[in-house]
């Protein structure tokens, strides 16, 4: 999936994990694909969705798709203002996760929360654009932009479902909060962003593993592909997806 061409054992464990992972995302999402219906609700109140900061108002929000750095380059379709909206039982856990970690010293970043489902054809449209490819060498230097389909961009997202969030850790103990280094930045698509990455430092690793922690003490589960990437288990509504605006 790579350009890489190192060919030591390592390095073929490695590809051979990514693979497996893959083929694992793909499957994933065709069998979610078959199983999930969109909402008929127009708007996120008709759906029910809670915007996180009416429960946790002083979480960080750096809500990417509503503005243009991102891996697109632009502003991605359904984000008309940048808000993190869940299901209600996510948007409690989650609120929960940042209230233990500033009780620590720490709190949370979010990226992005709920995410309309037009809003992922959109990607799947830019997945499909052999000629934008301004993020490249930020976003994917090691990966044909084709090859992002599947493990990466899917046509269906669980974000749809809003109980996914993309996040980061934040340290806030000796002043203001600032973010801690994770190996890579969020949307970084490539091995390095595996939760588990081999290559990355100790520091990092270990910063990835207290997030991990503290997600999964709340109920939220990491996608090993991406060390930003939790959805809450079990999914309080795994069959219904939302196609309503970010607004």
């Amino acid at each position: 999936m790579t350009t890489r061409t190192c060919t030591s054992p390592a390095s073929a464990i490695a590809r051979s994990t990514l693979l497996l992972a893959l083929l694992a995302g793909s499957a994933h999402a065709a069998a979610a694909a078959a199983a999930v219906t969109v909402s008929p609700a127009r708007d996120v109140a008709e759906a029910g969705l809670v915007d996180i900061r009416t429960l946790a108002p002083a979480i960080e929000q750096d809500i990417r798709y509503a503005g243009v750095d991102n891996f697109t380059g632009r502003r991605v379709p359904g984000y008309d203002a940048p808000k993190c909206y869940l299901v209600a039982p996510a948007a409690t856990a989650l609120a929960q996760v940042e209230a233990d970690l500033r009780a620590e010293g720490f709190a949370l970043r979010l990226f992005d929360c709920y995410r309309p489902a037009h809003a992922v054809k959109a990607f799947v449209a830019w997945a499909h654009d052999p000629h934008e490819q301004s993020r490249k060498a930020l976003q994917y230097p090691d990966i044909d932009k084709p090859a992002l389909l599947g493990g990466y961009i899917a046509e269906t997202s669980g974000h749809s479902r809003a109980a996914t969030v993309d996040l980061t850790l934040l340290d806030c103990r000796t002043g203001p909060c600032a973010p801690m280094d994770m190996g890579t930045d969020f949307d970084f698509f490539g091995p390095r962003a595996h939760t588990d990455a081999p290559e990355i430092s100790e520091v990092q690793r270990r910063h990835r593993q207290q997030l991990r922690q503290a997600m999964a003490r709340r109920g939220f589960a990491n996608y090993p592909m991406e060390w930003w990437h939790f959805t809450l288990r079990p999914e309080p509504a795994p069959t219904t997806a939302y196609d309503v605006p970010v607004r």
